[in-house]
């Protein structure tokens, strides 16, 4: 479990394919202090297990699965990505409960500047994942919690401080940019439980 504060950018120094995966190298400082092997790593929220590791780098593997999935696959050498270990139980939960599960991909529509220094990015919103997004609840976008500031029919949109633009990938990110949605798990549970009562269909 993570909770979308991302703890630092790291940088891509490797990619093998593996099949129709990734062996994927990233280069990180702060989150491999205290990193194992089968340790818990979010990269851009995609919940991902170390599988090797020396001074400077960790390495994962992305199945098939997670490929289709996630923006993993359009990955360069010298990509930066977002990284957060998996929270422990005595951390404060500052985002929200995210799993690194991605739901889906979409892409961002429009970004505004504004005097203050802030930012109002707009995402293209799809049909499947519509019914689990609130104004004013949380998503995920690249393993970042984010709280929904605006939302339509086709698109929602968020704000961003000048801290979440320097401390995250957002600060770099243009629109038609491909972002990693993770919706709040707690919604699809209600769906869930909703859909065995038929109240929905």
């Amino acid at each position: 479990m993570f909770t979308g504060l991302v703890e630092e950018l790291g940088r891509v120094t490797a990619l093998e394919s593996s099949g129709d995966g990734i062996r994927l190298q990233v280069a990180a400082e702060f989150v491999i202090d205290d990193i194992e092997m089968g340790a818990s790593i979010a990269i851009n929220g995609v919940c991902l297990t170390v599988v090797a590791f020396d001074e400077g780098h960790f390495s994962i593997d992305a199945v098939p699965e997670t490929m289709e999935r996630s923006n993993l696959g359009s990955l360069v050498l010298g990509s930066t990505v977002n990284l957060e270990r998996s929270v422990r139980a005595v951390d404060r939960l500052g985002g929200h409960i995210v799993q690194g599960h991605v739901d889906a991909t979409t892409t961002i529509t429009k970004i505004e500047a504004y005097d203050d220094g802030s930012w109002r990015y707009h995402f293209a919103l799809d049909a499947d994942t519509a019914p689990y997004v609130v104004e004013k609840g949380s998503i995920t976008i690249d393993g970042i919690s984010l709280t929904i500031a605006s939302l339509d029919d086709d698109e929602f949109s968020i704000a961003v401080i000048p801290h979440t633009a320097e401390v995250t990938t957002l600060g770099s990110r243009q629109v038609n940019d491909l972002v990693n949605l993770e919706v709040d798990v707690l919604a699809k549970y209600v769906e869930r439980q909703l859909r065995l009562m038929g109240q929905v269909n």
